[in-house]
């Protein structure tokens, strides 16, 4: 199926990144969100993206105002209704994107994909909301998503040979790299680096290393570009106590339990560089 208008639901980090992408790559897109200063800040941050491509050389100021043209925006689901493919990338709660599915599942075409940005979330049970469980595809985009390569493909267990043959070329087409995942807790990407990050918080907690030896270690030692609590940080202290309960609940093994001090940091409002202070300080950042 040849996919051509696209809708991405949630316009944060994640959602203005994917908008973005597709945008300059010739798709229109409807950029969704529940306020308008959400879409204007969405908006704001592709236009400030696509001005550091062309300080960059990266496009010229013709793909700059065409991409931005292709970008509409709404503060309803309904602006979906006439979508090839939606994006849903709002924040990893499973009750908000269930309901999202089940409402996007009424309005949209009979043909429609509908995707989910999830880092953790069961895609089966997403699509297990819908009456198109078969269209039900996971794309895990990384962030920054207009640089980052790699988008994670997770198939829920209904999810058609079809309907993964064309997320996949379509991600091609994008220039991006897509890795095939089936649907487990935390699929390939997470699984691995959570239980990372959190044993570095609690290698923090029980006074084995100070932060910056610990980052300093895997970034020199492992050859990492971000030490670990750095990009604890980076993602949001929030998404990885998130992540790491869905593995834990998911999987059933205390190997997964988030650490008490990642717990205790985020009951404090230390979720990292979006609050301005997480295992480093971002104040004035």
């Amino acid at each position: 199926m040849a996919i051509q208008k696209v809708a991405v639901v949630g316009a944060g980090t994640m959602g203005n990144g994917i908008a973005h992408v597709f945008a300059q790559n010739g798709h229109p897109v409807t950029l969704i969100d529940t306020r308008q200063e959400f879409v204007d800040r969405g908006l704001s941050t592709i236009t400030k993206n696509l001005d550091r491509q062309i300080k960059k050389e990266a496009i010229t100021a013709e793909d700059r105002a065409r991409t931005l043209r292709s970008i509409t925006t709404a503060l309803d689901l309904g602006a979906a209704a006439d979508a090839d493919l939606v994006i849903e990338a709002v924040t990893e709660d499973a009750g908000l994107k269930k309901e999202i599915f089940r409402k996007l599942d009424e309005l949209c075409k009979p043909h429609a994909i509908l995707a989910s940005n999830t880092s953790s979330i069961s895609i089966t049970e997403l699509a297990g909301v819908t009456r198109r469980a078969g269209q039900v595809i996971g794309m895990h985009f990384m962030n920054p998503v207009p640089m980052m390569k790699l988008v994670e493909v997770i198939r829920g267990i209904a999810t058609t040979d079809e309907t993964y043959r064309t997320i996949d070329e379509l991600a091609k087409k994008l220039g991006k790299v897509p890795a095939v995942a089936n649907d487990y807790p935390g699929f390939v990407s997470n699984r691995v680096l959570l239980p990372m990050i959190n044993e570095a918080i609690y290698c923090v907690m029980e006074g084995v290393a100070d932060k910056e030896s610990i980052d300093t270690v895997m970034k020199l030692g492992m050859n990492h570009p971000m030490g670990p609590l750095t990009l604890a940080d980076f993602i949001g202290l929030d998404v990885c106590l998130a992540i790491m309960e869905v593995l834990h609940e998911g999987l059933g093994d205390d190997k997964y339990r988030p650490c008490p001090l990642l717990r205790n940091m985020v009951r404090a409002g230390y979720l990292g560089r979006k609050s301005g202070r997480g295992f480093y300080s971002y104040e004035g950042a």
